[in-house]
């Protein structure tokens, strides 16, 4: 509707009489109420581009001098010409938008991009950093950008792969936690509630692009200022899907207030296709533990603490596991070597490799259990191997101690099968509670598991309102405690909280979960006008550097995965409840940062925009291993788990390579020509996707543009 008064408004400029009886029919149809969720769909929303260099063609914003608080001028003007002349870049513009027309000059460094979110984007990544402790797993991904235009990107890499969706939005109290059109969002503003709607419609609409159709959950929470219209706007974007809304009390002190004092939040949980929440671990109303009779409890089979795990303190659990280098398969265990030799001089039997209980650090600990019983375990099947890498010499192996084991030795529980890692099921005689919609679990205080636990990752950085870490493992539990290798997305990742309890409950069972957050990097409102008043802008990186993501999330995710906080110091206490262990532990993960960029398309065809592409790829083909970064000069190559194919006079041997690679996935084949692009494809094993670049690419991003 604010669109349609945006153009009755132009139409009056030219011509008065026929903009008078458009804005009266205008009128009698707006008095007309119709059922179901009324809201005003805005004028689609528009972002500044700080760091986006200034192009001819280009939409921008012209900046407020520097040392001023006001923001500058809001209208937009379109760059007709960039005269390097001078000393200085200079612009020439005209306004945009406006019946009398208008131009002007304006230093280039003086203006700022701005995407409308009508316009098409063709999104490019650039790495920015990592994180890497988790040898062979895939990588969480942490973009920093434009949450819409993010999205948009993931239409390309993730396209109904995500099984999962938690976010938590601006809650839309009238404090300044969110901007529409660069503006600040008052209390007062008589389109508040709409421009919110506006706002988280047209992300839903791209979430739901991504979330698995057969088989996924989206999780919102919310507060009592929108719940009510977020549950309508919910059902008219996820219609067939179950839709059930639970209270969670995450502040027992409550929050002051003139009315009731607050105490609890709320989250919507969208379960679509056959999504259901597995049972609860405890009573999540009375928030007590559940005894069950017939669990088996795995744990990790290398020793850990903050002492007595090393090779040193017992020499006779220091020895190989020899691998099949075919298959992930225990093949044999070597016996115990003493402290005097070193471990490579152990020969491993012919195609196999070995393993050596290595922490994360490549250095030297012990097993848990001797040579004997660990074959013996093995013989049994109370000893599985989770995961192994030929290049570190490490691995994963879980097994069951002793209580566990014997009920199983005695036949105490009845087995039932195995799990994907091989892990004995076995059948439950009490069953788990099948959890309530009213939460009041001691773990789930934001203001002890969330703010404090935040201080010390990162120390006396501010954030407001984390989320308890335990509170957000606990609601995607209830959806991925069966899917070892889930793809879970934040696209309002803040402090990073998701992508931690992600890496939480990875380390809880041995899963490859992988956690993509997007974060913008934002810097608070009243930060804002001090960094102004000292002369500074957005870009600038004095600005940047007190951002959400540079400032907040990226060092929780790093402190998190190290187990040191910015300084360098041990991150002090543990982990608490579902598992207990030091947090200076870290996590035996792997992580990277990217910063969104926005490429033009004929850049992008060719051939000038591939490292940007690059990581996109390497995300699509699953964030694991190796990325092939820029063109290869050999005209193809092949990394972990995709190829590329760049020149196709090397078709036959790229093909062949493709037929040798057990663990590829996904095969770029770069042509203009479909036909040969079919060629190439017709000799992939049906168990890789071939894509054709860059006309997928392209054609994906004019697809899914606009409004």
């Amino acid at each position: 509707m604010s669109r349609l008064t945006d153009l009755i408004a132009r139409t009056k400029a030219k011509d008065p009489q026929l903009g008078a009886d458009l804005e009266r029919e205008f009128r009698t149809l707006t008095s007309r109420r119709s059922f179901g969720l009324n809201f005003e769909r805005h004028s689609p929303e528009a972002v500044e581009l700080p760091q986006r260099p200034v192009r001819k063609g280009d939409k921008v914003r012209i900046l407020a001098p520097r040392g001023t608080i006001s923001k500058g001028d809001q209208r937009l003007w379109l760059v007709k010409n960039i005269d390097e002349s001078g000393q200085s870049l200079t612009a020439r513009l005209e306004l945009r938008g406006f019946a009398e027309p208008e131009s002007r000059t304006a230093l280039v460094e003086d203006l700022v991009v701005v995407a409308e979110f009508r316009d098409v984007i063709y999104p490019g990544l650039v790495s920015t950093g990592k994180e890497e402790r988790g040898r062979g797993k895939p990588f969480h991904s942490i973009i920093n950008g434009e949450n819409y235009h993010v999205l948009k990107a993931l239409t390309y890499s993730h396209r109904g792969k995500v099984d999962a969706i938690y976010i938590d939005p601006p809650y839309n109290s009238g404090a300044k936690d969110w901007k529409y059109n660069n503006d600040y969002i008052e209390k007062e503003d008589v389109y508040r509630h709409s421009k919110w709607l506006a706002f988280m419609e047209r992300r839903l609409l791209l979430a739901k692009e991504l979330l698995n159709p057969n088989d996924s959950v989206l999780i919102v929470t919310i507060d009592e200022k929108e719940y009510l219209r977020l549950g309508l706007l919910i059902e008219q974007v996820f219609p067939g899907t179950i839709i059930q809304m639970v209270s969670s009390v995450i502040k027992p002190s409550g929050s002051t207030r003139s009315e009731f004092s607050r105490v609890d939040e709320y989250l919507f949980f969208v379960m679509i296709g056959s999504a259901r929440p597995a049972d609860a671990l405890i009573d999540m109303m009375r928030g007590q533990e559940i005894v069950v009779s017939n669990g088996l409890t795995w744990q990790g089979l290398r020793r850990r603490g903050s002492d007595g795990w090393e090779r040193r303190y017992s020499p006779g659990a220091f020895y190989p596991v020899f691998i099949s280098t075919d298959e992930l398969r225990i093949v044999e265990v070597g016996d115990a070597i003493p402290l005097s030799k070193d471990r490579r001089e152990v020969v491993p039997p012919a195609g196999t490799f070995a393993i050596w209980p290595l922490d994360p650090l490549g250095r030297e600990g012990r097993w848990q259990i001797l040579p004997s019983r660990f074959r013996e375990q093995l013989q049994e099947g109370t000893l599985v191997l989770s995961s192994a890498d030929a290049k570190s010499g490490s691995g994963s192996i879980l097994y069951l101690k002793k209580g566990d084991r014997a009920r199983v030795i005695n036949g105490d529980v009845t087995v039932t099968g195995k799990d994907s890692l091989g892990r004995l099921k076995v059948e439950d005689a009490t069953k788990w509670k099948r959890p309530q919609t009213q939460w009041n679990v001691e773990s789930h205080d934001a203001s002890a598991q969330g703010t404090a636990l935040l201080t010390k990752l990162v120390g006396d950085r501010k954030f407001p309102y984390p989320k308890s870490l335990y509170a957000v493992e606990d609601a995607l539990r209830f959806f991925v405690r069966e899917k070892s290798q889930a793809i879970i997305l934040d696209f309002f990742g803040g402090s990073g909280t998701t992508a931690h309890a992600t890496m939480k409950l990875n380390r809880e069972d041995g899963g490859t979960r992988q956690c993509i957050l997007v974060t913008n990097n934002e810097v608070a409102a009243e930060e804002q006008q001090q960094l102004r008043k000292a002369g500074l802008r957005p870009g600038d990186p004095d600005w940047e550097q007190f951002g959400i993501c540079d400032y907040i999330t990226k060092p929780r995710i790093r402190a998190a995965i190290t187990g040191k906080t910015p300084n360098g110091e041990p991150i002090k206490g543990d982990y608490k409840f579902t598992d207990e262990f030091p947090m200076a532990e870290g996590f035996e993960q792997n992580a990277e940062f990217f910063d969104l960029t926005y490429e033009m398309p004929v850049a992008v065809s060719h051939d000038r925009a591939f490292e940007r592409i690059a990581p996109i790829l390497w995300m699509r083909a699953g964030s694991q291993g190796k990325r092939i970064e820029m063109i290869p000069i050999e005209g193809w190559e092949i990394v972990d788990t995709y190829g590329l194919l760049h020149d196709l006079d090397h078709a036959s041997a790229f093909c062949s390579a493709v037929q040798q690679s057990d663990a590829l996935r996904v095969a770029y084949i770069v042509t203009d020509d479909d036909r040969r692009f079919q060629a190439v494809a017709q000799r992939l094993p049906v168990t890789v996707e071939p894509v054709r670049l860059y006309e997928s690419y392209l054609s994906n991003f004019s697809f899914a543009s606009g409004e």
